[in-house]
């Protein structure tokens, strides 16, 4: 990409292109919690752990040190899972607003996901909806993680392929 004019103040400056390679959403859950994440979400959704590091700082005080950042890898996505500590700069502000983060997986068995996942601690949410009623027309099951976090596994449709196509 080209170098861009950019105007500040008046003054012109020419600022380089910058480009990403990844995005990796990060999810905070309270600590110590996220090791027990980490290891809920490889039991439900077959997760693999790529990498992880702890907080330098907490090692010695605990039995099990502070996750600062552990990445794991899914469907050829990557997520980072950190505990959730109130010293820690990179943390969201906790507020009374709404917000969050919903994590959809694209499955073809949306009731095995649902029962997998339940079965290592989440708790389903409603009845797996089913055309009008779910995202593209495909089947959708809902769960909520023992960590806070929604996902959702929606089955492939072709209503949403030809939205992709067209």
């Amino acid at each position: 990409m080209a170098d861009q004019e950019v105007q500040n103040g008046g003054a012109e400056k020419t600022v380089a292109a910058v480009v990403f390679t990844a995005v990796k959403p990060q999810l905070f859950v309270e600590a110590p919690k996220a090791n027990d994440a980490v290891q809920f979400y490889k039991s439900a959704f077959g997760a693999e752990e790529v990498s992880r590091s702890t907080h330098s700082k907490r090692k010695a005080e605990q039995e099990i040190p502070l996750i600062l950042s552990a990445e794991l890898k899914l469907a050829g996505f990557s997520f980072l899972v950190s505990d959730l500590v109130a010293d820690d700069s990179s943390a969201p502000v906790k507020s009374g607003g709404s917000g969050g983060i919903v994590l959809c997986l694209e499955t073809e068995d949306v009731e095995g996901a649902v029962a997998k996942a339940v079965s290592a601690g989440g708790v389903v949410e409603g009845e797996i909806a089913e055309g009008d009623g779910a995202c593209c027309g495909g089947r959708v099951g809902k769960v909520n993680d023992p960590y806070g976090f929604v996902w959702l596994f929606c089955s492939p449709s072709k209503k949403c392929a030809a939205n992709v196509e067209a």
